[in-house]
């Protein structure tokens, strides 16, 4: 008897990439001639988190998106950081962005019934802490729900590992 092929989704966000990106978008904010004297910076907040600040709203917004841009080429997700709302502190205006690491009970069960719902029949999918393990007989069965998932709007960026 041939035993169940399976994989898992997972959210797994490079460090380094985030980090190579944060110094990058420094870099540009550092040298940019319309960030000249705007005190625009952005640097680490924690292990998880990123903290950006500007003179005025319009160059913390700038600089959210030399951020982004830069997440962009180094092929991180953007769903995988999320910006709360600029304050203002002082003369200057504050925004943090927290790095979303694993996949949370609540999203976990929304995909695990997307699978259910709309997945081919025979397939399993098990809540397994931050991760989700999708298991069932057919291989091809397993990538129709990758294919399913990948075109699926969900508010976390998914990677696909252990495919056996």
């Amino acid at each position: 008897m041939a035993a169940d092929a399976s994989f898992d989704v997972v959210n797994k966000v490079d460090r380094q990439e985030v980090d190579n990106a944060l110094r990058q978008a420094g870099k540009e904010l550092a040298q940019r001639y319309d960030f000249r004297g705007t005190g625009a910076k952005i640097e680490w907040s924690g292990e998880e988190a990123v903290a950006l600040e500007a003179e005025t709203e319009e160059r913390l917004q700038a600089a959210i998106e030399v951020f982004k841009e830069k997440l962009i080429k180094r092929s991180v997700s953007l769903k995988a950081v999320d910006f709360a709302e600029p304050k203002q502190s002082g003369k200057v205006y504050k925004v943090s962005g927290a790095i979303q690491q694993g996949i949370s009970s609540e999203q976990a069960k929304k995909i695990a019934k997307l699978i259910r719902d709309e997945g081919p029949k025979g397939i399993q999918a098990q809540i397994q802490g931050d991760q989700l393990r999708v298991s069932g007989k057919k291989r091809d069965d397993l990538q129709a729900v990758i294919a399913l998932l990948k075109d699926a709007d969900v508010d976390v960026p998914l990677q696909f590992v252990n495919y056996r």
